[in-house]
Parts: C-alpha cells; structure tokens; sequence
C-alpha cells in the first residue's frame, strides 16, 4: 500500500508539520470525560434484524445508501433480503458515510443494534490474560510482569483503552468489508466515533502527522477509550526513519493515555503492519522495545499493557523478538 503525496512528504521531511492538537485542545469537543450513553438500550438477540432494516430504510435517503445501490423509492427491496445480507449493507453505509448527524430515529436503531451486538460477542477481560513473564517464563523481556501478547480479536478487548492504526484523515477505513483494524473498530464502536474523529481534525486543520495519536471515547466498544495513531507506511524494506516513526507511534499512545488519569490498562494493536506494510518480523521488536522502554521509565503508571494480535504470522514474530525461551 503506497502511502499518499502529503504523508510521503511529511515522512521525508520535505513539508512543514504544524504541532499536533494537544488534548487540551479538543477533550471538551469529544466530551471525553462523560460516559457514553446510547440513545437506547441493546434489542434482544430476536430483535437484531428488525434494527437492521430500521436503520437502513431511516437511511435510505442518504447518498451513502445510493452509492450502494439501495435506492430511496423502493424501500420494500429489502423485503426478500436475508438477514447476514442485510447486515452486511448496513455495515457497508455506515462504512461509506460521512461524518454526521444521522436522519430521526436511525440513532435509536444503530444503538439497540450495536448494543445488542456487543451483549452476544464474548468479553476479554485483560487482568485475566497471562503476562509475558508468566506465559514466557524464558523470555527476558524488562517489564514482562506488566505486559501481555495475546491474540485475538480487539473489538472484544475490555481495556480502558484500545490503540487503533489509523490513516492520516483519522476518519476511519471508508472501503466497506475492508479487512484492516481502522474498519474493525469503526463497525463495533458505530457511527459517532467517525464524529468524534471529524471533531478533532477540523480543530487540527491538518492531516494526522505520522508518529501522533489522539484520543476519542469508544462509544459501543468494551474499551471506554480508542487511542488513533497513525505510523509509517512502508513499501518494501523499513527504513531507519520507518522504525522511528513506529516507536514514535507507541510512545505517543503511551504518553498520551498517560494524560487521562483512569486509563490504568491498555492493548495495542500491532501498528503499521498488515495493510500498511511493515514488515511483521521487524515491526515487534520495534514495538516491544518502545513500550517497555517508556514502561520502565514510567513505574507504576500503566497496570497492564496488552501486545494483541489478529494472525498466527504476527503471534510468531513476537515470540521470535522475545527470543527463543518465548515458547509457551
């Protein structure tokens, strides 16, 4: 995946990158601070699909839904659609539209959906996973005793707060199915996370730097917080500029979180590999010498810190980084 002309630029140097938004600059606009409270409660597991067509004939006036191939005058063309089907569409509208207010009455649909979503997928409590002291007895890894590598899926995370790999838009992934995590995190959290996202850069008034994050609540995640970073984006071998911009990342999600005072839990996901290209094998060590790193000059701040990971491909190049006592 190549990366575009300004974050090219900005990661050759070659543009002047304004400073980032401090958080004090946007916490109030992304009410931050207050919990997330939906427009409804979860429906039951027999009332999911009814909220799928109810949001989706709410929408069928917005030009997402048109791209799509839904069109407003024949709301009666979802009739003889099944219900995976339907929820695939739905996914895909909210993946294309913009930020924004959705029509009347859709947010009371999303949310009974997406609530009720979150009820039937299993919960991942992170003080119930094994450090990597614990599971790698071998490895010598400093801060073992307040880190984890699990994989898995980290929609399903309950962390104070989750790391997304973002794009410097920081708006999410608008490719609907498409498989990177930026898309993940957008589906399970729903439609005001993009919002939250939109807040923030139109305070910015600038691209996302690469080596920044910034910090939104996670609205229907397990997570309370999403923290959004965007790392390098390689094209072949990483080059000495790619590994300082990665750990730049991780320092920049731990400092941070560090500035909301109950965030004690954190679980990144692996940033910049997949999609964006760095290379699996070299991005871990980059990855666990940042974080523990910034851990031990930080003692105590952070309870526990999750390495997560989605694929069998990852999970063995940070066995690989922890050395060859990483085997469970």
């Amino acid at each position: 995946m190549n990366a575009s002309r300004a974050e090219s630029d900005v990661l050759a140097g070659t543009e002047a990158v304004p400073p980032p938004l401090p958080l004090t600059a946007y916490r109030e606009a992304v009410a931050l601070d207050e919990p997330f409270r939906p427009a409804t409660a979860p429906a039951a597991a027999d009332r999911l699909d009814a909220h799928v067509r109810a949001a989706l004939r709410l929408l069928a006036a917005d030009p997402a839904v048109h791209r799509l191939g839904l069109r407003a005058d024949s709301p009666g063309n979802l009739d003889g659609m099944d219900a995976a089907t339907a929820r695939e569409l739905l996914r895909a509208v909210l993946t294309v539209r913009g930020p924004g207010p959705l029509p009347q009455g859709a947010n009371d649909a999303v949310d009974a959906l997406l609530g009720g979503e979150r009820v039937l997928r299993p919960t991942v409590r992170v003080e119930t996973l094994p450090t990597i002291e614990e599971r790698f007895p071998g490895s010598l890894l400093p801060a073992g005793d307040r880190t984890v590598l699990w994989r898995g899926d980290l929609t399903v995370v309950d962390a104070d707060a989750v790391v997304n790999a973002a794009n410097s838009a920081l708006l999410g992934c608008f490719r609907p199915l498409h498989p990177c995590i930026d898309n993940a995190f957008h589906n399970a959290a729903g439609p005001r996370l993009r919002d939250d996202c939109h807040a923030i850069m139109t305070l910015q008034g600038a691209p996302e730097a690469p080596g920044t994050a910034k910090i939104t609540r996670g609205h229907h995640l397990p997570a309370r917080y999403v923290l959004h970073t965007v790392g390098p984006i390689v094209d072949g071998r990483p080059r000495a500029d790619d590994a300082r911009v990665l750990a730049s990342s991780y320092r920049a999600c731990l400092d941070l979180a560090a500035e909301v005072e109950t965030i004690r839990t954190l679980a990144f996901c692996a940033v910049s590999t997949g999609v964006f290209g760095y290379p699996r094998s070299e991005a871990a060590p980059v990855a666990l010498r940042a974080v523990t790193d910034w851990l031990d000059a930080h003692l105590g701040r952070f309870d526990r810190v999750v390495f997560a990971v989605f694929g069998e491909d990852d999970e063995q190049a940070y066995r690989h980084a922890l050395g060859e006592g990483a085997r469970p």
